[in-house]
């Protein structure tokens, strides 16, 4: 079946009882059992939902895996996924990630006895070099947040089947419709449905999509013994924003590009970060390798003082963290999403106090046009 189809209709059948063409939510907390030992598949809401099954076997769809094991947030998802590793195991980890995954990994995961190596994972050579004999993942982010950087991911899966080693891919930028790491090669994909998935800026939750028989049981167990279970009402809310996902994305895209193209021609930017440029240095990877560039648009603006002063005078935009939402929030990732990470280690990443991030909504790109340049204006 074609995206649109399966975002609409994988894993959602109408309910037997009722016929209700929406999959219901199963506000429950546990399930009458027909006898000792006898029950309908479902014994405890922790261990089994329908609701959530329905949006985790739409996902596994999307993202072209064979499972979905759904969880509270984006980071519970990754922290389930790193729960599988063992004290003295080591993962390679893109360089410019989500400043709650560098969080997680350095202030948390490295207490436990995991070692992680921070490099640029589009620099093939250097990814080869970082491999040890105890290396169990290569964890990328590409688009990079929020520095749009590209990682090659037909290269990477080649490189970790090679030595037997797991690759993930946090896909959240992208979204399925744009993106999908399992056609090419990745083992494990990772979102934060809060964002695309989900589209409306009301529900927090997270996904693991994979294929592999073994990882899916193990994460079913971690996901049933530590208990950071996706509720179902969430569960219910993305797979209403997944039916529209094909279409806000298209739109998302499209407005995107524009705006790449006005920022990048701006007299007061100093430069956009765009996959979709022409300028940027990996656009021909991403047209490669993705279907579209999406929504995600960075750019510098000089100094903090211009970062605060731009992001004041904006109307329309909102000032928010978080992304992926029909309505366009702008953030400065220095003090905001990415304030875990050393300034030193910023700095190197290109995350200046002068970078501005924003995510496109759906709103009209010519109004949203008109805001960054009144607001670019007061530089």
């Amino acid at each position: 079946m074609g995206f649109s189809t399966d975002a609409i209709h994988a894993g959602q059948k109408p309910d037997p009882s009722t016929g209700a063409i929406i999959t219901p939510i199963y506000q429950t907390s546990t399930y009458v059992q027909d006898g000792v030992g006898e029950h309908k598949g479902y014994e405890y809401a922790r261990t089994q939902n329908p609701t959530r099954q329905a949006l985790e076997a739409n996902l596994a769809r999307l993202e072209r895996g064979r499972h979905g094991i759904a969880f509270a947030s984006g980071m519970a998802a990754i922290n389930a996924l790193m729960s599988r590793f063992e004290s003295g195991d080591h993962v390679i980890v893109s360089s410019n990630v989500y400043g709650g995954t560098y969080r997680l990994f350095e202030q948390l995961l490295r207490k436990f006895g995991l070692d992680f190596s921070w490099i640029d994972t589009s620099d093939l050579d250097l990814l080869q070099s970082t491999l040890r004999d105890r290396t169990r993942m290569v964890f990328v982010e590409t688009p990079t947040n929020p520095t749009m950087v590209i990682t090659d991911l037909k290269a990477v899966s080649r490189i970790c089947r090679q030595r037997g080693i797991l690759s993930c891919v946090d896909n959240t930028f992208m979204s399925p419709y744009l993106q999908r790491p399992i056609e090419l090669g990745i083992d494990i994909v990772v979102h934060s449905t809060t964002k695309f998935l989900n589209g409306h800026s009301d529900s927090v939750g997270g996904i693991v999509v994979c294929s592999d028989d073994r990882i899916n049981d193990d994460l079913h167990f971690i996901q049933n013994a530590a208990g950071a279970i996706l509720s179902p009402f969430d569960s219910w809310l993305v797979l209403r924003g997944t039916k529209t996902l094909a279409v806000r994305m298209k739109a998302h895209e499209e407005s995107g590009r524009r705006l790449a193209q006005f920022l990048a021609q701006h007299p007061k930017v100093e430069k956009a970060h765009y996959p979709g440029l022409k300028c940027h240095p990996q656009h021909q990877l991403a047209l490669r390798q993705q279907r579209g560039f999406g929504a995600m648009i960075s750019f510098e603006t000089g100094s903090l003082d211009n970062a605060r002063r731009v992001l004041g005078s904006l109307q329309l935009c909102s000032l928010a963290e978080s992304l992926g939402g029909v309505e366009t929030l702008a953030c400065h990732p220095a003090s905001m999403t990415h304030a875990s990470v050393p300034e030193e280690d910023r700095l190197k990443l290109g995350i200046t106090d002068g970078l501005v991030r924003i995510s496109v909504g759906l709103e009209d790109v010519e109004d949203l046009q008109a805001d960054l340049d009144q607001a670019l204006g007061k530089l």
